[in-house]
């Protein structure tokens, strides 16, 4: 029988082999590494894409891999990337590396402003992956004497990695490019399997009625028997995640939320410790990570599971981005997961009390908080109350 195998799951792939990859430079040398031995085909699809040192290293990656004769794909979101210079779009495209934006702003079929593609997947070969948080920037990697921002991704091996190609040919081609698709779809080598792990992809595209990661959160919560951890880096629960959240609580499951103490959107930390309150009524242990920005997108239940990804635990990552994350059914891996979340919160986080709460912020801050969190809700609102769902 498969490790970790569960009769009851639905939609896993067998066969894979995994590895926790660590963001900073250990991700981007997984990264590079994987690109310079592509022999067919590379996938890069990102959410932001700086043209600084990290941004060049890789794009030096992805435009030898095209010289040699890969087929080499980089596609990155249209808003978050709309700074990516014109100089260096150029440069990889001479080089052979095809180029597009997800939905640039004024220019795509449906202005769906809210819907960005969010997601940050590396396939390879159609069998090597690379799936995560983490972007192509220099404040992702550990450069110039300064820590990366704390982030995971999952590498695989395996058949897993071969439906991450469909999904990211499908993305990458438009309607219409239908002989396209098919032509890069069937370029998917056949190699062996590798691994004995159970993974399961999910996607989140409300407007594709998409909300698998949703739904594997709220298994989760449904399903512990034990313990639950969630780390996200901007964590601001809707109103289904909450209330399993506190059905989970009240059976008596040791929940832990690790969150951010240092954050790039100071208005979404205002919001997120509103919610501060909340957690600890229903004694849910909540831990503010301050070594550096916290980025990671991961939770873990029972030691037995793990999902990881793009996915935030708030309502943009519920209602409007693009997400991919990778379901783990493996007891192994969920017990090295559970084992690198225990010694992040013994060694770089801050436990936050009712009292310690109270102490640090007065009524007026507290205040802003109120605000800060109603302000996000609007704000999610505007941007994805005009989507349609399709198919």
């Amino acid at each position: 029988m498969l490790r970790g195998y569960d009769k009851n799951s639905t939609g896993y792939l067998p066969y894979n082999k995994v590895k926790l990859v660590r963001g900073g430079r250990e991700y981007f040398s997984v990264l590079t590494r994987l690109i310079k031995l592509a022999q067919h085909s590379v996938h890069l699809q990102v959410y932001i894409y700086e043209s600084d040192e990290t941004g060049r290293m890789v794009g030096a990656a992805l435009m030898e891999a095209a010289k040699r004769g890969v087929k080499v794909y980089l596609l990155a979101d249209g808003y978050a990337s709309k700074e990516l210079s014109t100089g260096f779009i150029k440069e990889l495209q001479t080089a052979g590396v095809h180029f597009r934006f997800f939905e640039p702003l004024l220019k795509s079929e449906h202005f769906y402003f809210g819907r960005r593609m969010h997601q940050k997947v590396l396939v390879v070969d159609g069998h090597f992956g690379l799936v995560g948080g983490i972007n192509i920037s220099n404040r992702y990697n550990d450069i110039h004497d300064e820590p990366a921002w704390l982030d995971w991704a999952l590498y695989m091996e395996g058949p897993a990695a071969g439906v991450l190609f469909k999904i990211c040919t499908d993305l990458w081609t438009k309607p219409g490019q239908m002989t396209f698709k098919r032509m890069l779809r069937n370029n998917i080598p056949n190699l062996p399997n590798t691994g004995n792990t159970l993974l399961r992809i999910r996607r989140n595209d409300w407007a594709k009625s998409k909300n698998q990661i949703s739904r594997s959160y709220i298994d989760m919560l449904k399903k512990a028997t034990s313990n639950v951890i969630i780390m996200s880096g901007y964590f601001l629960p809707g109103t289904i995640i909450r209330h399993h959240l506190s059905r989970a609580a009240k059976r008596n499951i040791d929940i832990q939320v690790i969150v951010a103490g240092k954050s790039d959107v100071p208005l979404a930390k205002h919001a997120e410790r509103y919610m501060y309150r909340w957690l600890l009524k229903r004694n849910i242990r909540l831990y503010e990570y301050n070594k550096a920005v916290l980025h990671g997108k991961m939770a873990t239940r029972d030691k037995k599971w793990v999902t990881i990804g793009s996915y935030n635990v708030n309502d943009i990552s519920a209602y409007a981005s693009v997400e991919l994350n990778i379901d783990v059914n493996d007891v192994e891996f969920a017990s090295l997961v559970n084992e690198k979340l225990e010694a992040v919160i013994e060694n770089d986080c801050v436990l936050v009390t009712v009292d310690g709460f109270n102490k640090k912020y007065n009524f007026f801050q507290r205040f802003i908080q109120y605000c800060a969190y109603w302000l996000v809700r609007i704000i999610v609102y505007l941007f994805t109350f005009y989507f349609k769902q399709s198919r």
